[in-house]
């Protein structure tokens, strides 16, 4: 089992969509919070769960939300979190 690590970049990426969301509605903000946290759950045990990126190669996409993606990286000893995109913006084109 691997650990998640969220890396400081994408703890920003999430708390911006949250404060975007807030600003509406803080009951959704929290709901969104916990699904998009817990997307990347299943990855600990299952590392390759998800796709591989075809826009930035060396990561992985895990749909989250209808809106969201998140990003990742694989390594041999944890699961990085690189970013949380809107499905509509561009990627990073490198993390």
């Amino acid at each position: 089992m691997l650990p998640i690590i969220w890396l400081a970049c994408a703890r920003d990426d999430l708390n911006k969509i949250l404060t975007y969301i807030a600003y509406e509605s803080p009951p959704a903000a929290r709901r969104m919070k916990k699904l998009l946290e817990d997307s990347v759950l299943p990855l600990a045990e299952h590392p390759y769960l998800y796709r591989q990126s075809e826009k930035v190669p060396g990561l992985r996409e895990v749909l989250a939300h209808p809106n969201y993606l998140i990003l990742c990286r694989v390594t041999k000893t944890q699961i990085e979190i690189t970013s949380v995109v809107h499905a509509r913006r561009k990627f990073p084109i490198s993390t």
